[in-house]
C-alpha cells in the first residue's frame, strides 16, 4: 500500500515553506533542480517512505504555497528554510538529497546547519563548474515556454537527458521567477562558503551521460574533499535530469547508502 503523502506549512519569519511529508523513520530531505517543484521527488520519496523512511519533500519558495522573499537573498537563506523545516520535524539529523542546483542547497544547509545533517546525497551535481555556455543556453531554452516545443525537446536532449530518454516529461512545472531568483542566490554566495558541505560524508551520484559530469571529472568530488567523505555511484542510462530517466536505479543507489550509513552508526 502507497504511503500518504501530508501537507503542511512551515513557517518563519515572513517566509512559508510547503513541506510534502511522507513515510516514518529516519530523516531524509530532498531538494529540486534549478526551477524545479518538490513534485519531482514524487517517485524516489514513495520509494523510500516504503523502504523505512521518512521523506521531507520542502517545495522551493515561489512554488505551490511556499512564499518568501526571492531578491537579495543567498543560498544561506534558503538553508535557513530547510534548517526549519528539519526543526519542525523534531530536527533530525537528517539525510539531504539534492538534485542539480538543489545540492547547492544541500551543501549549504551542511555547511551552515552541521548538527542536523548526517550526510549529503549529490543526485547529478555538476562536475564542470562553471557550466559551459552551449549548455547554459540549451538550460535556458528548456524552459523557456515561447519556444517551440520541438525546440525546448531539443534542448532538453542536450542539457538534461541521455539518449533515448524522452525529456517530454519536463515540458511542463518550470518556474522562471523561481529560476532566476536560484541563480541570483547562487551567485551571491561566495562558494568557499558552502561548495564543501561542511564535513558531512557525501554520496556522489552521477548520470553516466551527464554533460556536466564528463568522464574525465568523474573523481573530482572524492579528490577534492576525500576518499573518506565522498562515495562514488554511476547511474547508467541517464542525463542530468537523473530522476524521471532512472527511477528505480536512483532509489537502489540511495537506499543502499542510506543502509551503509546506519549500519556505520549502529
Amino acid at each position: 500500500m502507497t504511503t500518504p503523502v501530508t501537507r503542511s506549512i512551515v513557517e518563519r519569519g515572513e517566509v512559508r515553506i510547503e513541506l510534502l511529508s511522507q513515510g516514518r523513520g529516519p530523516l531524509v530531505v530532498m531538494i529540486p533542480s534549478l526551477g524545479r517543484p518538490a513534485g519531482d521527488f514524487d517517485d524516489l520519496s514513495r520509494r523510500l517512505a516504503e523502504a523505512g523512511y521518512r521523506t521531507l519533500c520542502p517545495q522551493p519558495r515561489g512554488i505551490g504555497k511556499s512564499r518568501g522573499p526571492m531578491h537579495g537573498i543567498t543560498l544561506h537563506d534558503f538553508a535557513r528554510d530547510v534548517a526549519a523545516v528539519i526543526e519542525s520535524d523534531g530536527g533530525g539529523p537528517a539525510v539531504m538529497a539534492g538534485h542539480a542546483f538543489g545540492n547547492f542547497v544541500a551543501r549549504a544547509t551542511a555547511a551552515d546547519f552541521p548538527g542536523l545533517v548526517k550526510a549529503v546525497v549529490l543526485l547529478g551535481a555538476t562536475h564542470v563548474w562553471p557550466v559551459p555556455p552551449d549548455v547554459r543556453a540549451s538550460i535556458n531554452k528548456s524552459h523557456d515556454m515561447s519556444l517551440p516545443e520541438a525546440e525546448r525537446i531539443r534542448a532538453m536532449e542536450h542539457a538534461f537527458f541521455a539518449p533515448g530518454n524522452d525529456p517530454r516529461v519536463w515540458l511542463g512545472d518550470w518556474h522562471e521567477d523561481v529560476m532566476h531568483a536560484e541563480r541570483a542566490a547562487t551567485e551571491a554566495t561566495p562558494r568557499e562558503e558552502w561548495w564543501h558541505a561542511g564535513t558531512a560524508p557525501v554520496l556522489d551520484v552521477q548520470p553516466e551521460r551527464d554533460v556536466m559530469t564528463p568522464p574525465e571529472t568523474r573523481n573530482r568530488y572524492r579528490d577534492e574533499f576525500g576518499a573518506d567523505r565522498v562515495t562514488m555511484t554511476v547511474i547508467p542510462g541517464a542525463g542530468h535530469a537523473l530522476l524521471p530517466e532512472q527511477p528505480e536505479a536512483v532509489a537502489q543507489a540511495v537506499l543502499a547508502y542510506l543502509n551503509q550509513l546506519g549500519r556505520r552508526d549502529s
